[in-house]
């Protein structure tokens, strides 16, 4: 494995402060606001099982008010009629300030959703990689576009929206908060944010540090804390937003579809994934091996757009298997800030329910179990842990159709270039598949061949900013993220014609 865990022996004063806060209240209006009912709902650390908050539980009345805020400080705050160049200096503020407390993020981020430390200081860097890429390209953009048509002058204008809403998952908090968030504002937009009640405290973090050092106006960046079903579900039928994106899986992201449809809403959903690895037999069969375990393995295999599917050409399907069987075994599995763990728990108890139910169904519809799995037990922790797994078998099981969301492979051999891109393309899902091979120019050709919003080559799970990233399927619609589309997709275009005669 690449990455293991570094983390702190003790939280920074910051950081245990934050944490000794009673109850963690939502953010909107400038405010901090609790529930008017009053509810609240505990988080738990993944890796020990133990309550680290209590964090208010929104209803639809509580939502709305933070919508309504929204959009105050669309019309009235100055935020959407600001100089560019002003609003692109607010975000690299934000940048600079969640860089200098880059260490206090990331000890939040890996108790709240129980990632390796050394993994979340990654997705904490990359929320600053992310609104400095906007920041910068928002001041690039042409926002006044000419268009040459005969007898007329003609210019298409763009502009920000109004108020955006964001659901996003458990599984990368703060790196996700960052690809929605910096776009939106970087347009001139106002934005609410409903983080997954597994793991709100980063989001809230981020309101405490922003709030603290003043770097936005109140009502541009408001956080809602609460159950999917009552704040989400809020959230997405509201009809005050101009755009939404929801991040997570297709059968919620139908529903958020469906309501936002309904207020013709333009929505924004990059949901689940079922990607293929496509391993030719002219691999180097350690090195390719050790990639597709590392990405397996990567927070405890809850990736969207992880390599899932392992399609092996037959005439070293056994040699390549072999080489994964004992790596896979020599992964360390321990609390996310022991040094040395290399994987950490699941999120909750119902996530590792949902990985060991899928073992049993698999191998239920036929599958054959290479490497066991099961729930692991890790001295000292009343965790939520799980043992890596490998099946094999025919694609049409269970386990290799659905999306398992664990550290699960599911292996099958193929013959020829053609049949192995046959069986990539064979699922309801299109995010992400990779092709490995030292023939570059089979490569790209099988790379172009996928039916998925991204293909890669000799690696996986490659994002870049810059690069359009996102899918087709039930793995999602209305564009992608962290590029130049995602910006434009944030600015509201109006043609301007005058007749010339």
């Amino acid at each position: 494995m690449s990455t293991t865990a570094t983390g702190p022996t003790a939280f920074a004063p910051a950081v245990a402060a934050f944490l000794s806060t009673p109850v963690h209240k939502s953010y909107h209006g400038g405010r901090w606001v609790e529930a008017a009912d009053g509810q609240t709902f505990d988080v738990l650390d993944p890796g020990a099982g133990t309550k680290i908050a209590t964090v208010t539980s929104l209803k639809k009345a509580d939502v709305d008010k933070a919508v309504d805020s929204a959009a105050e400080a669309f019309t009235s705050s100055g935020w959407a009629t600001m100089q560019i160049a002003e609003r692109a200096a607010r975000l690299h503020r934000i940048a600079d300030a969640v860089e200098k407390r880059k260490h206090e993020f990331a000890q939040v981020e890996a108790l709240d959703c129980g990632k390796i430390y050394s993994q979340a200081e990654a997705d904490v860097q990359n929320f600053i990689d992310t609104f400095r890429y906007f920041a910068d390209l928002s001041q690039a953009v042409n926002y006044r576009q000419v268009i040459a048509v005969k007898h007329h002058e003609a210019w298409v204008a763009r502009h920000p929206w109004g108020p955006c809403g964001f659901i996003i998952p458990w599984n990368f908090p703060f790196l996700l908060a960052g690809w929605g968030l910096a776009p939106a504002l970087a347009a001139g937009n106002t934005c609410v944010l409903k983080p997954a009640e597994d793991t709100p405290l980063s989001a809230l973090y981020l309101c405490h540090v922003i709030e603290e050092l003043d770097l936005l106006p109140a009502g541009v960046l408001n956080v809602v804390t609460g159950l999917g079903e009552t704040a989400g579900s809020a959230i997405s039928q509201n009809p005050r937003f101009r755009r939404m994106s929801f991040t997570g899986s297709p059968e919620v992201g139908r529903l958020v579809a469906e309501a936002a449809g309904r207020n013709l809403i333009p929505v924004k959903c990059e949901l689940g994934g079922k990607g293929a690895a496509v391993i030719f037999n002219d691999v180097d069969i350690p090195a390719t091996a050790q990639k597709l375990v590392d990405a397996i393995t990567f927070h405890a295999g809850q990736v969207c757009c992880d390599a899932t599917r392992w399609l092996i050409q037959r005439d070293i399907y056994d040699d390549f298997v072999g080489e994964c069987l004992g790596r896979m075994k020599s992964v360390q599995i321990g609390y996310q800030f022991d040094d040395g763990s290399q994987m950490g728990p699941v999120v909750s108890a119902k996530q590792r329910a949902r990985v060991l139910g899928y073992l049993q169904k698999g191998v239920a519809d036929g599958a054959d179990l290479i490497l066991e799995g099961g729930e692991a037990q890790i001295s000292g922790k009343n965790g939520f842990y799980v043992k890596p797994a490998l099946l094999a078998g025919s694609l049409n099981n269970v386990a290799a159709r659905e999306e398992i969301f664990g550290p699960v492979a599911f292996l099958a051999p193929f013959a020829s270039e053609e049949e192995g891109v046959r069986l990539a393309n064979d699922t309801d899902y299109g995010l992400g598949n990779s092709v490995w091979s030292s023939d570059l120019q089979r490569c790209a050709r099988v790379a172009e061949a996928f039916r998925s919003g991204n293909g890669w080559i000799n690696a996986h799970n490659v994002i870049v900013h810059g690069v359009p990233y996102g899918g087709i399927g039930k793995s999602g619609m209305g564009g992608g993220v962290v590029s130049p589309e995602t910006l434009n997709d944030y600015l509201r275009p109006i043609s301007v014609v005058r007749p010339l005669q």
